[in-house]
C-alpha cells in the first residue's frame, strides 16, 4: 500500500492543501503505513485526506488521524479529513472529532490549539 502522490486544492480559508485519496481501511496493522508515509509531510505542508474509499476504521486508525492532525498543527500546517465515506463519519462523529478533523468545520492551524495528550 502506497500513499498516491498528491494534487493541490483550497483547504480550508486561503490555505493550500495536499489532497491524498486513501482508499484501504484505516485499522489496526495499517495504520503504521500511513503514519511512515505522512508523518514527514503534514510537518512540511498542509494535508486533506480524502476518506471516501474508507469502509473500515478502528481506534487505530482514528488514533493515527490524530496524531497526524497534532504533527501538523505543531509544524504550522492544516490537516483535514475530506468526503469522508459515511461510516468513517458516523465514527468521528460519535468519538467527538467531526468538528475538528472533517474539512469546512474547523478552523485554520495558527486558530485552533493541539489536542492535549498523544492518541497512541
Amino acid at each position: 500500500m502506497t500513499v498516491p502522490p498528491f494534487s493541490k486544492n483550497a483547504l480550508s480559508g486561503n490555505s493550500i492543501a495536499a489532497v491524498i485519496p486513501i482508499n484501504f481501511e484505516l485499522v489496526r496493522g495499517a495504520e503504521a503505513q500511513i503514519m511512515r508515509e505522512l508523518l514527514p509531510r503534514v510537518k512540511q505542508e498542509s494535508i486533506a485526506l480524502t476518506l471516501s474509499g474508507v469502509e473500515r476504521i478502528d481506534a487505530a486508525g482514528i488514533a493515527a488521524l490524530i496524531t497526524l492532525y497534532c504533527s501538523s498543527v505543531e509544524a504550522g500546517r492544516d490537516f483535514s479529513v475530506v468526503a469522508p465515506s459515511p461510516h468513517v463519519l458516523e465514527l468521528l462523529q460519535i468519538v467527538g472529532l467531526e468538528s475538528i478533523l472533517v474539512g469546512g468545520n474547523q478552523q485554520t492551524s495558527r486558530e485552533r490549539p493541539c489536542l492535549e495528550c498523544p492518541a497512541a
